[in-house]
């Protein structure tokens, strides 16, 4: 199994990006450490994950905050009982609907077993994970990030990463998909954490203007 992030080693993973690309050490410099981002291996924070997707983050848990207000714990069985309308009030769109009761039924019917995943490699966890409806690839990556927590994960269609690399980089807007992956290739085999120090600027200048 790939390694993971703990709490002894993160500082340590992020003092030795900082000693090799001196964008991240102004980062670090000028915020602080950033969060070690981190959820359980949970069909709740799945769901929130597929919430997240195209929208923002105060959207997603505002969802997800209603949904839990509704059944009160967010299990696949209480998923399914509930009706679109009921789902719909929850402030699900008619696709994450789709999703999320995919999702339940994959679980429920055993599928889908969350808690093997954890012994598993990335690549036959993408695998299994994209074959289901409404899960690409950046859903995967996040979950690999945040709750399996993997040390080599950048999620390229994060919006978010790569605005934060091209200005802490001071990169052209028009960068390609191949250059931001080249750029972040250095910081193998600690992407994640890369990737959390530049999620720490984009959250932390975007504070400091409010």
């Amino acid at each position: 199994m790939p390694d993971q992030l703990t709490e002894s080693n993160y500082h340590l993973i992020c003092d030795q990006l900082a000693a090799t690309d001196s964008d991240l050490e102004k980062v670090i410099a000028t915020y602080g450490y950033p969060p070690m981002w981190s959820r359980p291996n949970t069909f709740e924070s799945l769901v929130h994950i597929i919430l997240e997707q195209q929208v923002s983050l105060a959207s997603a848990l505002a969802a997800l905050n209603k949904l839990k207000e509704h059944v009160k714990e967010i299990t696949p069985a209480r998923i399914l009982l509930l009706s679109d309308e009921e789902l719909k009030s929850c402030f699900f769109s008619r696709q994450k609907i789709a999703y999320v009761r995919y999702l339940a039924g994959a679980i429920v019917s055993g599928q889908l077993d969350l808690t093997s995943l954890e012994d598993q490699e990335n690549d036959d966890i993408r695998r299994e994970l994209c074959s289901l409806k409404g899960i690409g690839n950046w859903t995967v990556d996040i979950y690999l990030m945040f709750i399996l927590r993997r040390q080599d994960i950048f999620p390229l269609g994060d919006l978010a990463a790569v605005n934060s690399l091209k200005k802490v980089k001071l990169l052209p807007s028009t960068i390609t998909r191949e250059g931001v992956s080249g750029i972040a290739e250095q910081w193998k085999p600690y992407r994640t954490v890369a990737c959390m120090i530049l999620w720490h600027a984009y959250l932390s200048s975007r504070n400091t203007k409010s």
